[in-house]
């Protein structure tokens, strides 16, 4: 089905007949020209029911251009059949930690060690492509809480933009207080069923302007379940000049707060401490049962302004080149009736003779006439 994405611009096609009917016309101030030949006068009659076949073919291209450029300023679009999106989804929020604490290298893959938000991007990545039909949002929190994708069908669009997040960009510290409340701020609207929060940090809440707690509660109240994940490393061991030395990396990590958000929320806490671990937790997530929602349809849309746009600037371009063909032809019949008519070679031959006359070069006879007297 064809339709438009404006239509008020139609009342313009009778623009061109308005202004010709309303602007006077140009009248022409040249002296009349007078030509004695009656045959050229014969063949110009003969030819002037060409000259307005040709004229009106002129004048309906002129108004098919014009036609042609309203309809794509209007935008044409082709609306396919209606395609009917997935009923049965999920609505996830994924709220991430990108505080400063998330560039320890306390996690591996393969052999290699690697920042703790290098293995969030690493797993989530298969995770949201794992999620064709689900409905997934992104929240970035450290000192504020930050929303980089609302909830969207668009899974490759979320990936992307959590792998483009950078540690730094909204500060050292975490908020999970906060990213829980935007979380439900964006969730709340959406079936009480499907309600679901991930939230990954390694730290502590100590930032934001909300307790974690109290925004548990508030997403309790409004059937928002959370999971929580604690990532890092339980001990790693450093080696140094003077030997060996263990250290606890997560020695910040309050999972007794993120125990009780879980448990408050209906969710589930998990403790990744490497990437095996962390895979294995959202494995465990996508168990998670889909939820029926009403139907949604889906048209696909086209734009095709562009073919009404390129048949005009066709027929204008032929006009054009016809204009300058024929009057490149006007000017060579001109010029050669100019060299054949056969006036000018009269008066050429005309004027030879004469001029052959007054100065012929045949000496006068010396014999003197009857009457002339030799001095």
């Amino acid at each position: 089905m064809i339709s438009f994405e404006t239509y008020w611009l139609f009342l313009l096609t009778p623009l061109p007949l308005f202004i010709y009917r309303l602007v006077p016309a140009v009248s022409d101030q040249s002296p009349a020209l007078r030509v004695p030949f009656l045959d050229e006068l014969a063949q110009i009659e003969q030819g002037q029911s060409v000259l307005t076949q040709r004229s009106l073919l002129l004048n309906l291209t002129l108004w098919m251009i014009w036609l042609l450029l309203i309809i794509a300023v209007n935008r044409p679009i082709i609306i396919g059949d209606a395609i009917q999106l997935p009923t049965e989804a999920r609505d996830m929020m994924l709220a991430v930690d990108i505080s400063g604490s998330m560039n320890e290298r306390d996690m591996r893959i393969d052999t290699r060690r690697v920042m703790r938000i290098d293995i969030v991007k690493h797993v989530l990545s298969d995770f949201t492509d794992r999620r064709a039909g689900d409905r997934l949002g992104l929240i970035l929190f450290a000192d504020n809480a930050y929303l980089q994708a609302p909830l969207t069908y668009d899974t490759q669009t979320v990936r992307q933009l959590l792998n483009e997040a950078q540690l730094g960009f909204a500060g050292e510290k975490t908020a999970i207080g906060d990213a829980i409340g935007l979380a439900i701020k964006r969730l709340v609207k959406r079936p009480a069923e499907s309600r679901t929060l991930i939230l990954l940090t390694d730290g502590v809440n100590n930032a934001g302007h909300v307790s974690p707690l109290e925004a548990a509660k508030l997403a309790a109240e409004n059937d928002i379940k959370i999971h929580t994940i604690g990532i890092g490393a339980s001990k790693i061991v450093e080696r140094s000049f003077f030997g060996n030395r263990t250290r606890n990396p997560s020695r910040s990590l309050d999972e007794k707060t993120l125990q009780s958000i879980a448990t408050q929320t209906g969710g589930k806490y998990f403790r990744a401490k490497n990437t095996e671990e962390l895979e294995s937790i959202y494995a465990e997530l996508d168990k998670l049962e889909p939820v029926d929602q009403d139907p949604q349809f889906f048209r696909p849309q086209k734009q095709i302004f562009y073919l009404p746009l390129s048949l005009a600037f066709t027929l204008a371009s032929l006009i054009l080149g016809l204009k300058v063909v024929t009057q490149s032809l006007r000017r060579m019949g001109h010029h050669s009736a100019n060299d054949s008519n056969p006036y000018d070679r009269a008066s050429d031959a005309n004027g030879k003779n004469e001029s052959n006359k007054f100065f012929s070069s045949k000496p006068r006879s010396s014999k003197p006439l009857k009457g002339e007297q030799r001095l």
